[in-house]
């Protein structure tokens, strides 16, 4: 017989995740499970955290997991191709909003990414009404573009990760330095020089 896990056992509301890839959401679905989890009592605290996340690295990977301890269910918002390029220019992502969004959801304590477009996450943040919207480090709770908003539904702003050291366009630029590719790169040709950068890297 199979035994039951104690209530004060089972961790949070996101230990038991699907995949990666499905937890790859359209807002209206997550919106759905967000209502869902709402029910419960105690309630859990929601926490979106958003950005580009082209190249990920170490940087991404400390603000997420600095995210996820401020709650209960970490949701993250990822630029979609089109809102990517407006903010960084021409040859940006490097990766597809797709992959991007995947290689998130495959970080551990991340429960459900979705797509977003427009400079801020304003439209996603007004659907889905967090406890609490985190930012990285070069922001402070001054500067968070979306602080009123959050805060008429008494929302919190936090500031998580480590100190702003780690960038994806630093990134970018030291791999075309290293195999002498242009500053601002075709996405194809970024491609083929991360792939070559890894293999003598490994």
């Amino acid at each position: 017989m199979r035994r039951s896990t104690p209530a004060s056992s089972r961790g949070t509301v996101g230990d038991r995740r699907p995949g990666a890839s499905a937890r790859v959401l359209r807002l209206p679905v997550l919106l759905r499970r967000v209502a869902r989890l709402r029910r419960r009592r105690p309630r859990p605290r929601i926490v979106l955290a958003n950005g580009l996340f082209d190249l990920l690295h170490v940087g991404h990977l400390r603000y997420l997991r600095a995210a996820r301890t401020l709650g209960d269910f970490l949701v993250v918002a990822v630029n979609d191709d089109r809102s990517a390029r407006a903010l960084r220019g021409a040859g940006r992502p490097v990766a597809p909003a797709l992959d991007r969004s995947r290689l998130v959801a495959a970080v551990d304590g991340v429960d459900a990414v979705v797509l977003f477009g427009g400079r801020t996450v304003s439209a996603i943040l007004t659907r889905l009404r967090p406890d609490i919207h985190c930012k990285g480090t070069d922001y402070t709770p001054a500067t968070v573009p979306e602080s009123r908003l959050v805060r008429s539904w008494a929302g919190q702003v936090r500031i998580a990760g480590d100190p702003k050291r780690h960038a994806s366009s630093d990134l970018i630029a030291r791999i075309n330095r290293r195999f002498g590719r242009r500053s601002n790169p075709r996405p194809a040709g970024s491609m083929r020089a991360v792939r070559l950068m890894t293999r003598t890297d490994s």
